[in-house]
């Protein structure tokens, strides 16, 4: 019993040591949930996707190894990141981002996202769809993509075989079937499976992107008992037949009538052949005239198909041109309000300054502070900014109003109470007179050939190079440029003119914002039914 305290003391200095080792070894080791960024993988699918037009398709991803995704942002895109299918956790300007070819369109399951894995549904799938996907994983100390191919493919319609009647001495058929993608080939086949030369083949594609075809056939009799027309899917390397069979008896032959019938016939033609022949040396210099004069049609056609060329050439030049002019002027995009005290008394300006309309009686607005005799007989607002210097860009939606100036003036000038609107006054506008004549004032009016009718007007100054232009939102296409040297800070210029008792008295309404993605504004029906007749502008426009 004397030695036990002893063995306690020895225990004591044996284990105490290999405790703290193990304390040691523990915080050393990685913490649950944790784990090497490199060696954290996105994994998607391992091969292309095939999808079948109309259905939903599936794209899958996960993080291997397996760790929790749920405060990590996770991006499904289109080619590269900036074209986004969908997004996690969905924000609230989600729509400013998503493609708009995918938007309604994505369905996101999540149950799994504890585990890093996550799932997104595509439904109905497009031919505009077929492409490279990819979806990224992204967190303060991860970042990761996958990368795979979309392949589309649609199983067409049976194809339908017609009856077009008597040909040639024989029965011709007609083959069409709808709804195949991609680009199907067809094939007629007699009974022996060797293949029959068709007589027409016709495919074409239509605006969702799926091929409809159409073929026909000549049948003679005794050579074919019955008929197939196939059609296969390259892609899905499945076809779809239809047979049809074809008696002798409803085949047309030879009969004795017919071989009289030709033996007139080639007797006649040697007559035919006989009185040519005496007439040619009449005819000669006939023919030799209407030679003569068909070259020189021919070459005078010629010269005009040229010139077409060339004014089409230079057509989307210029489209193509200002177009980029325009995305380019975009970049300089600032936010604008309207002025409520330089509005004319006849106007009415919105409470959060974006937006004027003319009132339908004339009468003040009593929520404005403005002098009348500011701006003579101009119904105008200003804005709020002036710009001096720089470059500024804004977009004014003018709706399907028939009346309506847009631009910019000098400052100094608009508050001296010039009211004659050109630039030798200070006045770089824009306007549409009844709905029908788009025109500008250099200093005299000018007609613009507009292809789209605008339904929103991009203007852009850049001060230094004393240039305004004027752009189609609606196509992206430009209007026209002013050039000139300003003398003072600029201001923007809305008159909505007074209600013309239009069906469409929308208000001019500046634009805030636009789809991040986008390049053109929503198209509007074309068949404006709101023009009216056009008539001479007034006096008051200093035209």
């Amino acid at each position: 019993m004397a030695n036990i305290p002893e063995s306690l003391e020895f225990l004591k200095q044996v284990l105490l040591p290999s405790r703290v080792f193990f304390l040691i070894h523990l915080l050393l080791l990685p913490q649950p949930g944790q784990v090497n960024s490199e060696e954290v993988m996105v994994i998607g699918p391992g091969e292309p996707i095939l999808a079948h037009v109309g259905e939903e398709v599936e794209f899958s991803c996960h993080l291997s190894p397996y760790q929790d995704a749920k405060h990590m942002e996770i991006r499904w895109f289109r080619s590269q990141a900036s074209d986004v299918v969908h997004l996690y956790p969905e924000p609230q300007e989600l729509w400013a981002q998503q493609m708009t070819q995918f938007q309604n369109r994505t369905r996101l399951v999540t149950e799994e996202i504890a585990d890093g894995s996550v799932n997104l549904y595509l439904r109905g799938v497009l031919p505009s769809d077929e492409g490279p996907y990819g979806c990224s994983f992204l967190s303060d100390s991860f970042s990761g993509e996958a990368l795979w191919e979309l392949e589309v493919a649609g199983h067409g319609s049976d194809p339908h075989i017609s009856l077009e009647g008597f040909k040639e001495g024989g029965i011709q058929l007609r083959c069409s079937s709808s709804g195949w993608y991609p680009k199907p080939t067809v094939q007629w086949s007699d009974h022996q499976g060797q293949c029959l030369p068709p007589e027409s083949k016709i495919i074409i594609q239509d605006a969702q992107g799926l091929f409809s075809l159409e073929t026909s056939v000549v049948v003679r009799k005794g050579a074919h008992s019955n008929v197939s027309c196939s059609i296969q899917n390259p892609l899905l390397m499945q076809k779809k037949e239809f047979v049809v069979q074809i008696a002798d008896v409803f085949l047309p032959g030879t009969s004795p009538w017919k071989r009289a019938f030709l033996g007139t016939l080639v007797t006649l033609l040697l007559l035919v052949a006989l009185l040519t022949l005496l007439a040619t040396r009449y005819f000669r210099r006939q023919r030799q005239f209407q030679a003569k004069v068909k070259k020189q049609a021919d070459k005078e056609r010629g010269k005009l198909t040229a010139q077409l060329e060339k004014l089409q050439t230079e057509l989307e030049w210029r489209r193509a041109e200002g177009q980029a002019e325009w995305r380019t002027a975009r970049q300089y995009a600032v936010d604008i309000t309207l002025d409520p005290a330089t509005a004319h008394p006849s106007l009415e300006v919105s409470k959060d300054g974006k937006s004027v309309s003319s009132s339908r009686q004339g009468t003040p607005n009593p929520g404005v502070a403005c002098d009348p005799s500011r701006f003579s007989e101009q119904t105008c607002v200003l804005s709020h900014e002036r710009f001096p210097s720089g470059r500024h860009y804004w977009e004014v939606h003018v709706g399907s109003r028939s009346r309506w100036f847009l631009g910019a003036c000098l400052d100094s000038v608009a508050r001296s109470g010039h009211a004659r609107l050109s630039p030798a006054r200070g006045y770089w506008v824009m306007g549409l007179w009844n709905g029908c004549e788009y025109f500008v004032l250099d200093p005299h009016r000018v007609a613009l050939p507009v292809r789209v009718p605008p339904r929103r007007v991009g203007i852009f100054l850049d001060c230094e190079a004393g240039k305004l232009s004027f752009f189609n939102v609606s196509d992206g296409s430009h209007l026209f440029t002013f050039h000139d040297t300003f003398s003072g800070a600029l201001c923007a210029y809305f008159r909505p003119r007074a209600h013309d008792g239009g069906e469409h008295p929308d208000p001019l309404t500046i634009v805030s914002s636009w789809p991040a993605g986008g390049t053109r504004a929503p198209q509007e029906q074309d068949s404006d039914t709101w023009v009216q007749p056009c008539e001479t502008p007034d006096a008051s426009l200093g035209l």
